[in-house]
C-alpha cells in the first residue's frame, strides 16, 4: 500500500501537469493556436524514478533528459510503461553519442556538424531515421551551445554547414530548438524566441524541401511566452516536478 506521503506526491506532480497543460491552451488561445500543436516534454534531469513513474501515471508520454548515461539509466528502468518518447535536450559529448542513438527517440541539441556526422553513422548502423533538431545560440551567450544565430546578418553563415546536415541520409531535421537566458521575468526571453522563429522562416525559403515545423523553445520560467512566439515544443521541469534532490556531497 502506498503511503501517505507517496499519495500526496503523486496527488501535487498530477495537478502541476494539468496546470502546466492548461496554461499552454491559455498562451496558445491567446495569440490563435491550437493548443494541440503545442507538445509538453516534461524534463526528468536529476529526478527521481518515483516522480518521473507519477508524471507517467498523470498522463506524460514525451520525456526529457539532459545527460545520456542517466536518461539511458532511466529509460531501460522505466520501460514497461507502453507508449513513451524520450528526448535527449541537454549537449551530446562525442564519446555518448552512441548512447543517444541507442536510447532515445528525438534529439533536440544538435550543435555541431561533426556531431551530426556522429549520429548518423550511428543511426545508420540501427537502421533507422533519427529526427533531430539543430540548437541554435540566438542570445550570443559565450555559456550555451549551439550554432551562433545571435545577429540575423550572420545567418547566411550557417547555410553551408545546415545544407551539409540536410544530406545525411540517416537524419531527419525537424526544426529548430534554443535556450533564452535565464530571467525573473519571462517577457525578456520573447525577443529570442522570436529570433528563433525568424530564423525557421528563413530556413524555410533557403531549405524549402526540409520540415522546419518543429520550433523547441521556452522552460519552466518562460514557456508561455515561447508558447506565443511559436513553440510548438517546450520543456518544462520543475513546475512539474518539483525542485531536483541537491545531491549529497
Amino acid at each position: 500500500m502506498a503511503s501517505f506521503a507517496q499519495v500526496d506526491m503523486d496527488t501535487s506532480i498530477s495537478r502541476n501537469y494539468r496546470a502546466v497543460l492548461d496554461r499552454i491552451s491559455i498562451s496558445a488561445r491567446k495569440v490563435g493556436r491550437a493548443p494541440n500543436a503545442v507538445s509538453l516534454i516534461v524534463v526528468t534531469k536529476g529526478q527521481p524514478l518515483d516522480k518521473i513513474q507519477a508524471v507517467i501515471e498523470a498522463g506524460a508520454q514525451l520525456l526529457g533528459e539532459n545527460y545520456a548515461d542517466e536518461g539511458a539509466e532511466k529509460i531501460q528502468v522505466l520501460a514497461g510503461n507502453r507508449g513513451l518518447e524520450w528526448h535527449m535536450i541537454g549537449h551530446i559529448q562525442s564519446r555518448k553519442a552512441r548512447l543517444v542513438c541507442d536510447f532515445f527517440n528525438y534529439v533536440h541539441s544538435l550543435d555541431s556538424l561533426a556531431l551530426a556526422e556522429k549520429l548518423d553513422r550511428l543511426a545508420g548502423e540501427l537502421r533507422h531515421k533519427l529526427p533531430v533538431l539543430l540548437e541554435c545560440n540566438v542570445s550570443g551567450e559565450e555559456s550555451k551551445y549551439g550554432f551562433p544565430a545571435g545577429q540575423e546578418e550572420s545567418w547566411e553563415v550557417l547555410f553551408g554547414t545546415f545544407s551539409s546536415i540536410l544530406h545525411l541520409p540517416n537524419l531527419a531535421v525537424r526544426g529548430l530548438m534554443t535556450m533564452a537566458p535565464y530571467t525573473i521575468d519571462p517577457e525578456t526571453a520573447r525577443p529570442y524566441f522570436d529570433r528563433l522563429r525568424k530564423l525557421r522562416d528563413v530556413l524555410k525559403g533557403v531549405f524549402p524541401q526540409t520540415d522546419w515545423s518543429e520550433l523547441s523553445m521556452g522552460m519552466s520560467a518562460d514557456f508561455e511566452v515561447a508558447v506565443e512566439e511559436g513553440a510548438t515544443m517546450v520543456r518544462v521541469g520543475e513546475a512539474i516536478l518539483g525542485p531536483r534532490p541537491k545531491r549529497g556531497g
